[in-house]
């Protein structure tokens, strides 16, 4: 098992990436969603909107999994957070969520008031992410330790996904 503290799983929470959220609704199924997100070095926090079935899950039942996959079929690796959710709400909200627009939209795409003023709008709550526990994979120390490198000797082996 992983931690917060392990190299690769901050290279991926630090990274820009789209993260899958899953929560677990009140009849049992789970809802999976992609997220963008931000961490701070030790929570990850995720903006959406309250009214959200993320939001309304989460409130009903915090616990929650967050999986961030590079989805690089030369380098696949990825990880996987799990742990309960908390909720940020007014001004905290509207600064964090400011700061996860930030990380993947342009300034310019901000400053469009078609564009930034919409995200700030439908994001009026934060997810708050408490970790409780972290796996991580990565298919190329796989590949060298369970296939003696025949995955990084033959790159057609491994078939490209759509991005």
């Amino acid at each position: 098992m992983a931690t917060m503290n392990d190299p690769a799983v901050k290279e991926l929470l630090n990274g820009r990436y789209i993260a899958t959220l899953a929560s677990a609704g009140a009849n049992g199924t789970i809802h999976a969603v992609a997220v963008w997100y931000f961490f701070d070095g030790s929570s990850i926090f995720v903006a959406t909107s309250s009214r959200s079935r993320k939001a309304r899950n989460l409130q009903a039942n915090p616990s929650v999994s967050l999986m961030v996959d590079s989805r690089d079929v030369a380098a696949s690796r990825g990880i996987t957070v799990s742990g309960k959710a908390q909720f940020l709400t007014g001004e905290a909200s509207r600064q964090r969520n400011a700061g996860i627009h930030q990380k993947y939209l342009s300034p310019a795409a901000l400053a469009d008031p078609r564009v930034g003023p919409v995200f700030a709008g439908w994001d009026d709550v934060t997810i708050k992410i408490v970790p409780e526990s972290v796996i991580a994979w990565d298919m190329r120390q796989a590949d060298q330790q369970f296939f003696a490198g025949a995955f990084a000797a033959n790159p057609g082996y491994l078939l490209p996904v759509e991005i």
